[in-house]
């Protein structure tokens, strides 16, 4: 587990590696992520987690629904993380993951055919779904893109959790290279500072093309108290990504986690 989270949209830079138009032909297209260099040569691999969050109602639920609902998901060996939903007495929600996204099809789905989420009555505006990225300089890739994301939602520390997606202006887009690093720099510092403090640490998914609102970004961020997170999510409106280029963020879900289940696979 590193100390050093990023906050949401911190580093919500998703920096896919430029295409190169070849003279008289198409560009090159190239979907790897990349990090740092290790042992001289600079990390590549084509994987990333995927990550979705499902909010729903149980009206009729006892308080032994997220038991019920984890013991299912144990049972039918899905990963993933229970909530009680903050704002809805009656709300839960289920954050599942996978680097195959057919995962959310073949082996989350089922699951609301079973009791209790047979019952569930479906929350779509809260529905969220991203994929894992890299920034480009990370030190291990494979932890910060398959393990990180999951380390820090399945830490018994953080019981507290809020999700929610954002999408930037197209003039962020337009700002040169150099511009964009400052901008990005002085979001992931307040990001760092929190997460040496063990104040807030962060997941963070790109949902390009995958989200109804067309958002670009899910961020996720756990900590051991919820009033670290919301402060966070303050001090960051602050800065100039936020307070020039972030064109909506929200819906926020603000969930406690019931249940954590993890499977021998």
């Amino acid at each position: 587990m590193t100390s050093q989270a990023t906050s949401g949209a911190a580093q919500a830079a998703a920096t896919t590696q430029p295409t190169e138009q070849k003279p008289g032909g198409l560009p090159e297209i190239d979907v790897n992520e990349y990090g740092g260099k290790k042992d001289g040569v600079r990390q590549q691999m084509n994987r990333r987690l995927f990550m979705q969050l499902v909010a729903f109602r149980l009206p009729n639920a006892g308080s032994d629904a997220p038991a019920a609902i984890a013991a299912v998901m144990q049972r039918r060996r899905v990963d993933g993380v229970v909530y009680h939903d903050v704002a809805d007495p009656l709300g839960f929600a289920l954050l599942t993951w996978g680097e195959d996204a057919s995962h959310f099809v073949t082996h989350v789905r089922p699951l609301f055919a079973e009791d209790p989420l047979r019952q569930a009555e479906l929350r779509p505006e809260f529905g969220m779904i991203g994929r894992s990225y890299s920034s480009g300089h990370e030190p291990d890739l494979t932890f910060m893109l398959l393990e990180r994301p999951i380390a820090n939602v399945l830490n018994e520390n953080y019981p507290w959790h809020i999700w929610y997606p954002l999408r930037r202006t197209g003039a962020f887009a337009k700002l040169d290279q150099h511009e964009q690093g400052q901008i990005l720099r002085e979001h992931a510092s307040i990001g760092m500072a929190y997460g040496q403090q063990e104040l807030a640490h962060d997941i963070r998914l790109a949902c390009h093309g995958l989200d109804a609102n067309d958002n670009e970004f899910v961020i996720g961020l756990v900590g051991r108290e919820l009033h670290p997170l919301s402060h966070l999510v303050q001090t960051m409106r602050k800065t100039r990504q936020t307070a020039e280029f972030i064109a909506k963020m929200g819906p926020f879900f603000i969930g406690h986690v019931a249940a954590r289940v993890r499977t021998e696979k």
